[in-house]
């Protein structure tokens, strides 16, 4: 079962149909939305300012969002999917983005609907990519802009795909590996 953690007499709100992975980890002023997954060794660190996740967003294995002490919170959309190992420190990630593998998303930037940060990348702090926009690097710059609908198609896939494979695993993140051990 996920560790969750009351903070300051705040305690996580988790949306109906989400997954929290065995091993994540979520404290503090976290509200998340509904149809949400938090892979394994995830970080979601509400203690020192607010989370606040939207509907269907997968923050894959090895993430960390935190933010800064009464200065920087995060803001996250919906159906947006959050890569593996990317740190997100208190930033805004609107609608339907995508943060590619490894990416570091800094205090005060403002990824755009339907944007793509490649893996990677590295957006500084006070950064703004605009709806639709491709950045990637380190720093992260301008690549090019992305057609809306191709953008919402693979932010929605991806998403969507993400639902999918947390419903492998059990209502609210239940390890249901021991029923399928009994039918062996």
């Amino acid at each position: 079962m996920a560790y969750i953690q009351s903070v300051k007499g705040i305690s996580p709100v988790i949306g109906e149909k989400c997954f929290l992975a065995v091993n994540a980890t979520v404290v503090g002023d976290v509200v998340m939305g509904d149809g949400c997954s938090v892979w394994f060794n995830t970080v979601l660190r509400g203690d020192v300012n607010s989370i606040r996740i939207g509907n269907n967003v997968n923050i894959q294995d090895g993430s960390v969002l935190h933010t800064l002490y009464q200065k920087s919170t995060i803001e996250i959309g919906d159906n947006v999917s959050v890569g593996h190992n990317v740190t997100l420190h208190g930033c805004k990630i609107r609608d339907l983005a995508l943060i590619g593998m490894g990416s570091i998303v800094m205090d005060d930037a403002v990824v755009g609907e339907g944007a793509i940060v490649a893996a990677g990348s590295v957006v500084l702090t006070k950064t703004e990519i605009g709806p639709y926009e491709l950045w990637a690097g380190v720093p992260a710059k301008f690549v090019k802009k992305v057609e809306p609908e191709q953008s919402r198609n693979l932010n929605e896939r991806i998403a969507n795909n993400y639902q999918m494979y947390a419903s492998w695993f059990g209502p609210q993140g239940e390890d249901i590996s021991t029923e399928f051990e009994k039918k062996d």
